[in-house]
């Protein structure tokens, strides 16, 4: 039975288990206490002090995210003397904060902004000596803008974590204190793998995606351009957030519909071409089987995630597929096979994806992927940046009619729109793989076993009298684990699935920005989550090799799955990087 406290906050008699902070009690008891650097899990370190509260007796303040609750204590959330704390501590920070809030693209959604506006806090009460750092564009995915960091260290905590890469902390001390990287290196000089997640934690603008709305402007006003757009399986399950709608509304039709109404000349799913994947990587892998290839092999769809093998795991490249990720695929696909079917040169086509992922801007300028001779990809565009750029062009998005995707390219089947979701991958290849070693169609096709969101997830199959061994792993810092297994010989596995992001794509770097309150007490990744298996459920397609269009693509012009032609367009290799 746990043990309770029994304490009081603002005069209301609270229960809470021991150990509990004076924060959640307080929550508990329908009390918000305003925090900044708090994240749960990853950074409980009381810096801010935004979250100070009287406790009755105590000769200071309390940061109450990492105050625990005691049998009989006093709590006052709310005092004069609280509140006037908070207030000043928020206006110190804004008295070294760049507030050219009209030109941040957090504007709206900044936390500080937030703060300072219910506190009533005053820009200009202290003055003096201020900071001034040169902003960081040294990299095609990420901004940092230390004028507006406010010290939180959440985009620290982040990146030690969540993803065990560990580039950025606090250099200097005291007025000169700030976020970098060892040896003030600009992030394009350290192994960052481009994940984004240090921004979807940033309170304010200081970290942001390096934007391509103004190149898709051009591209869609260039009469000479023909502008494709592909979709990635997240962003339906996102955008709509940025538009009012709740956590986890799917809102594609509309999506489309908007990208319809900006110009584009064909709207297409990048779910295709992640069906594609299945088809090429499902077989590399029975190929790898049958031939004594290197395994486990491990997924190649995460951009991020190959960076980081890249630069911290070199000696395991080999395990790696050789797939292109469905971005790339889908670039080259348009590129090549279409192309060709509508009469265009591959050089007037400007293929724009929308993807919940940063790492995608670091993808597309490999050299390596160009397979008409041209980038696959042009421009990639952030869940956020397709909403701007909507809101841009004025496009009422809650008042678009549903629009459908263009064909060929955007038929695509529930096991391409589960890539979005950690384990999606590995579910969508085994659902392909059982049925073609078997020879066999399977009415129940759910691998549920590698569904969820714990960080690291194992199942073995009896597939064609094989027992295959499979992993799953959301997350750097746990996909290092099981990279650690396998370079010391231990790997029982013989099929892995990697996704950076905790939670997978609808988790990405590029999905829209939850606050820390709600990061905090809402399950925001589940509910994302849940609409994408709700939408495959509903589809009645369902099996990547089961797409028409795949089978039209492989019989009329790839000829067959990891054949000479698909190796020549769909694949690719790995370089080993520096370890800086």
């Amino acid at each position: 039975m746990e043990n309770m406290v029994n304490l009081k906050i603002n005069g209301k008699d609270v229960s809470v288990p021991a150990g509990t902070t004076i924060l959640d009690a307080a929550r508990k008891a329908g009390i918000r206490i305003p925090t900044l650097c708090y994240l749960r899990d990853i950074n409980a370190i009381g810096a801010c002090r935004v979250c100070v509260v009287e406790v009755k007796g105590a000769r200071s303040l309390v940061a109450s995210c990492v105050y625990p609750v005691a049998e009989g204590m006093e709590v006052t959330t709310n005092s004069k003397r609280v509140l006037s704390s908070r207030k000043t501590t928020v206006e110190l920070l804004l008295s070294d904060h760049n507030q050219d809030c009209l030109h941040c693209v957090r504007s709206g959604n900044c936390e500080l902004q937030t703060l300072s506006t219910e506190m009533g806090c005053e820009s200009g009460k202290f003055s003096g000596e201020t900071n001034k750092f040169d902003i960081d564009f040294s990299t095609p995915y990420l901004v940092r803008d230390n004028n507006k960091c406010i010290l939180c260290r959440r985009c620290v905590a982040a990146c030690k974590y969540y993803q065990g890469v560990s580039v950025i902390g606090a250099n200097s001390r005291g007025f000169d204190t700030h976020i970098g990287c060892s040896f003030e290196k600009n992030l394009s000089e350290v192994d960052c793998v481009a994940c984004g997640q240090c921004i979807n934690v940033c309170p304010t603008g200081a970290l942001r995606e390096r934007e391509e709305i103004d190149d898709v402007i051009a591209a869609l006003n260039d009469p000479s351009k023909y502008v494709i757009f592909g979709t990635a399986p997240a962003t339906r399950v996102g955008i709509g957030e940025e538009f009012g709608y709740p956590v986890g509304s799917n809102c594609q039709g509309k999506m489309v519909a908007a990208i319809k109404a900006l110009g584009a000349d064909e709207v297409f799913d990048v779910d295709f071409t992640a069906d594609l994947t299945i088809m090429e990587e499902g077989t590399e892998f029975l190929n790898r089987v049958k031939e004594g290839g290197v395994l486990p092999m491990m997924t190649s769809c995460s951009p991020a995630w190959i960076k980081f093998v890249e630069h911290n795991y070199p000696e395991l490249i080999p395990n790696l597929s050789t797939c292109k990720s469905p971005q790339q695929m889908f670039g080259a696909i348009v590129k090549t096979y279409y192309a060709e079917k509508i009469g265009k040169d591959p050089k007037d086509i400007v293929v724009v994806s929308v993807m919940p992922c940063t790492a995608k801007k670091f993808e597309k300028n490999r050299p390596e992927m160009a397979a008409a001779g041209v980038p696959d990809i042009d421009y990639v565009l952030t869940t956020r940046e397709l909403a701007r750029l909507i809101k841009k062009n004025g496009i009422m998005f809650n008042e678009l009619e549903d629009a459908e995707y263009d064909l060929p390219l955007g038929i695509a089947s529930g096991a391409g729109l589960i890539f979005g979701v950690t384990g999606g991958v590995m579910e969508a290849a085994l659902r392909t793989v059982r049925e073609i070693l078997e020879n066999k169609s399977y009415g129940k096709i759910d691998f549920t076993d590698v569904r969820g969101a714990k960080g690291i997830k194992e199942a073995t199959y009896n597939i064609a009298g094989i027992d295959v061994k499979v992993a799953v792993a959301s997350g750097l810092a746990n996909a290092r684990i099981l990279c650690d297994q396998i370079k010391e010989g231990k790997s029982p596995y013989h099929f892995i699935e990697i996704m950076s992001c905790p939670g997978g794509c609808v988790n990405g770097g590029g999905q829209p920005i939850k606050t820390a309150d709600v990061r905090n007490n809402t399950d925001y990744r589940a509910l994302r989550t849940n609409a994408i298996y709700d939408t495959d459920e509903k589809m009645k397609l369902r099996k990547s090799h089961d797409n028409p269009i795949i089978k039209e693509l492989y019989e009329t012009y790839l000829g067959e799955p990891n054949g000479h032609k698909s190796h020549a367009i769909l694949h690719t290799k790995y370089i080993a990087r520096s370890k800086y």
